[in-house]
């Protein structure tokens, strides 16, 4: 069976992060992802999916990521039980974060002090090199169609 989730959307607020009592991290957060289509002279709607990563992802989601970052999640879903306050027995569907990743630019907040990452070499001094001469790619022959044997096979299909 198939269960992946990639989506990508903004945090709600910032993310939880706690240790299971094995000393495991354990960050849960939540989201909120535009939907693709609007009907006309309306607005777009807006979904909310609670999130739940482990151990480094949660460290990292809890670092790095604050409430309005633009996240983008790749996991699966997962819906387990539970009880609440009142003993009612409730269900939730949640998703399981195995790779998350900086989505927006790096100066839309991404990063947990607010202030822009200092580590990289900068550019805004360097000098522009004239490109070297650009090598022609090579040509490839496309093929005909000549290449493939036409089945007359007009038998129904099993299924």
């Amino acid at each position: 069976m198939l269960n992946v989730v990639a989506i990508m959307g903004r945090l709600v607020a910032d993310p939880e992060l706690r240790t299971t009592p094995n000393g495991i991290s354990v960050a849960s957060f939540r989201i909120a992802c535009d939907r693709n289509f609007a009907r006309q002279g309306e607005q777009r709607q807006t979904d909310f999916f609670d999130v739940v990563a482990w151990r480094q992802q949660a460290e990292f989601v809890c670092k790095y990521f604050q409430k309005g970052s633009l996240i983008a999640i790749e996991g699966n879903l997962q819906s387990r039980q539970y009880q609440d306050k009142n003993g009612n027995n409730r269900n939730a569907i949640e998703i399981v974060a195995n790779n998350i990743s900086f989505a927006g630019p790096k100066n839309s907040g991404n990063t947990g002090s607010g202030a822009p990452y200092q580590g990289g070499p900068s550019y805004q001094n360097a000098q522009h090199a004239r490109p070297a001469a650009v090598e022609a790619a090579p040509s490839y022959s496309a093929g005909s169609a000549d290449d493939f044997a036409v089945i007359d096979d007009n038998d129904d299909l099993p299924f």
